[in-house]
């Protein structure tokens, strides 16, 4: 089958990052300024369209454009797919698509073209010169008398600069082609590929956004803030009390010897001073910084002209375990609603209206923290439709259990599933029946099981929140080691995963362990799943860790987005092998929704959202039915679903 590799430079009025590529793609001033593209290993070729003679071919790379038996070929697929689609007014139907940014990071490699490149030392290297060609030609310039007061460069306002650009748009169809041939002898599953073809229909559909209730709150957030910065200004009598460095004196000079703003630190320093100024400047302090809020304001930069806003998810964003991550809005992180559906309903009316004494007169709460509660309502079903909203029960737990054969979990699982319970009582050793919501015990039980299962200890029970429900210090290692040994075949887990990663890296032995291939090839680490997939770490080596004893490191990309050296141990690659796990289940029930004429506009985590008509009585059932189906590679792994229908998507 034939391949062309292709690469597109644009224009737009209107800034990539902030609306994202089809709010871009779909604006008045959106233009293709060239396309480079290639047939397999021919020549690449270069189509500059503000130059007629260079568009003779035009007709023909459309025809094949949209011509199924040739593959298309682009780094970060889904820029190139919607651009091209929106240029020609044709769709272009992701199954004829292959990305090359999506391969690298199924082998734990950097997204980025110019990174990946240089990661794999490839004779052909992305041009570090495109940026400024980029912010010279592909985005509106500032007019001034030395520019004739034009807001817009063109080819002929710098010719040899226009040739630089030109030539940096093939030489990224030269880096990309010479990444897809290193990356394709790493085979990818057809599922793999059916599954990214369907993550890009749900991204082309988009969720529709309730567009009178988030420009309310677009305005309730803007003049809350007013309000509380007038007010902080007259408390401290700063110019810019929003400024950490500005107020941070301030609570000095007033006795609050801070040592920054964070919002931790924030919250401790709440804890001493209940009242007066310096609670006041606090609490003024966490209204004006709150974040959850400015997802309303990326919404109306993102939403496109129908109402909908789209590409809020990366196919294969965290590379280690091939979730997917939010792009955009960030609707992986969106603040949970504590509010009843009766008062949710009533706040949304009020930001509908705009009646903001309202809020103040009904809630007995700020208006930031109700704005917050309410981001995740902004998404709406199309009319005559509902959302049902349907997730895995404890599902990395229930798949823990399955993989360490810890069989008082799978008891559990198979028949009540009260998992803190159950593990309360384990630890304490206390009949289950004394252990009920509410109880110390209880919470005792559910923070363990939050933070101990891949070998965390004190300290992960601390960020889990120990310490905030009341624990002391002294009682963790105890908790940690109550819970350890409640759980012996997890902790056999860990320690059989570590032993594996370095039998394969040190030893270059295929180990097996727990229905897991451990095996090095061709400079990765690769860990075979029970579904077939293979998650894998690049530049594996053996180190001394910490606690002198050898391990396995290997490369990837920190928290700051940097190559570099990641130590691993048994209980990350426990963390990774479930979370993987988990998202191979999340991916096999929204193949199979997708089969069943289900339309999934959005899913967070392990949950999917669908939106449905509403005269499909029988929906939530068969969703529910669909995704507590054994898998054929799962035999014993016990799957629930729990779901419900709503107007908004919210959680239950």
């Amino acid at each position: 089958m034939t391949t062309l590799s292709i690469d597109i430079e644009t224009y737009c009025e209107l800034n990539l990052k902030d609306v994202g590529v089809y709010r871009y793609a779909e604006h008045e001033s959106f233009e293709i300024l060239m396309i480079a593209y290639a047939y397999d290993e021919n020549t690449v070729q270069i189509m500059d369209l503000h130059d007629e003679d260079s568009i003779d071919d035009a007709e023909m790379l459309f025809s094949d454009l949209i011509d199924p038996t040739i593959t298309k070929t682009a780094h970060n697929a889904n820029f190139e797919r919607t651009c091209l689609a929106n240029f020609f007014g044709k769709p272009m139907p992701p199954e004829q698509w292959r990305c090359t940014m999506v391969d690298c990071t199924r082998l734990g490699l950097p997204a980025a073209l110019g990174k990946v490149a240089e990661v794999l030392k490839l004779d052909e290297q992305k041009d570090t010169a495109g940026t400024a060609l980029i912010n010279y030609f592909a985005k509106p310039c500032k007019a001034s008398k030395a520019n004739g007061q034009r807001t817009r460069n063109l080819p002929e306002h710098d010719p040899e600069k226009w040739q630089q650009f030109l030539d940096y748009c093939v030489q990224d169809v030269e880096t990309e082609r010479a990444i897809r041939n290193k990356v394709t002898s790493f085979p990818v599953l057809p599922f793999e590929q059916e599954l990214w073809a369907l993550d890009q229909e749900i991204n082309d559909v988009g969720v529709r956004v309730d567009m009178s209730f988030m420009q309310g709150a677009v305005v309730c957030d803007a003049e809350s803030k007013k309000q509380s910065m007038h007010e902080a200004e007259l408390l401290t009598g700063l110019d810019n009390p929003n400024s950490p460095t500005q107020l941070l004196g301030w609570l000095i000079e007033q006795g609050a010897d801070m040592p920054n703003l964070k919002a931790d630190t924030v919250e401790v320093f709440l804890e001493s001073y209940k009242q007066g100024p310096i609670h006041e400047a606090l609490k003024l302090r966490q209204e004006l910084s709150k974040t959850s809020v400015k997802k309303y304001s990326k919404m109306q930069d993102m939403v496109c002209d129908d109402g909908r806003v789209r590409g809020l998810l990366q196919f294969y964003g965290a590379s280690k375990t091939g979730r997917w991550a939010g792009r955009g809005v960030q609707v992986q992180n969106l603040t949970k609603n504590e509010m009843s559906l009766a008062r949710i309903g009533e706040a949304r009316s009020i930001m509908r209206s705009q009646d903001f004494d309202s809020l103040d007169l009904i809630f007995n709460e700020s208006k930031q923290n109700i704005l917050s509660q309410l981001v995740r309502t902004s998404f709406i079903p199309r009319p005559g439709c509902k959302f049902v909203v349907s997730d895995f029960s404890a599902i990395e737990a229930r798949v823990i259990a399955w993989f360490a054969n810890e069989t008082w979990r799978l008891e559990v699982f198979n028949t009540h599933g009260k998992i803190y319970e159950a593990s309360a009582s384990a630890m304490f050793k206390v009949p289950i029946e004394q252990i009920v919501k509410g109880s110390d015990l209880r919470q005792r039980g559910k923070v363990a099981e939050l933070a101990l299962g891949y070998q965390g200890g004190p300290g992960a029970l601390i960020q889990m929140g120990a310490l905030d429900e009341g624990m002391e210090e002294s009682e963790l290692k105890p908790l940690v080691n109550a819970w350890r040994a409640a759980n012996p075949n997890i902790v056999k887990f860990w320690y059989a995963c570590d032993a594996a990663a370095l039998s394969a890296v040190r030893d270059n032995q295929v180990a097996q362990t727990h229905g897991l291939t451990f095996r090095k090839e061709r400079g990765f680490l690769f860990i075979d799943l029970p579904s077939g997939r293979s998650l894998a770490y690049a530049k594996p080596h053996v180190v001394e860790n910490k606690f002198g004893r050898e391990a396995v490191a290997h490369f990837g990309l920190d928290d700051k987005n940097r190559w570099t050296r990641i130590d691993a141990y048994g209980g990350k690659w426990v963390e990774n092998i479930v979370q993987a796990t988990a998202r191979d289940v999340l991916a096999e029930s929204m193949i199979k929704l997708h089969k069943a004429g289900y339309r999934t506009v959005m899913h967070v985590h392990d949950e999917v959202v669908e939106e449905v008509e509403k005269s499909d009585t029988d929906a939530l059932d068969k969703i529910v039915e669909i995704m507590s189906e054994p898998l054929d590679w799962a035999e014993g792994l016990p799957l629930a679903a729990d779901a419900f229908e709503t107007e908004f998507y919210m959680k239950d």
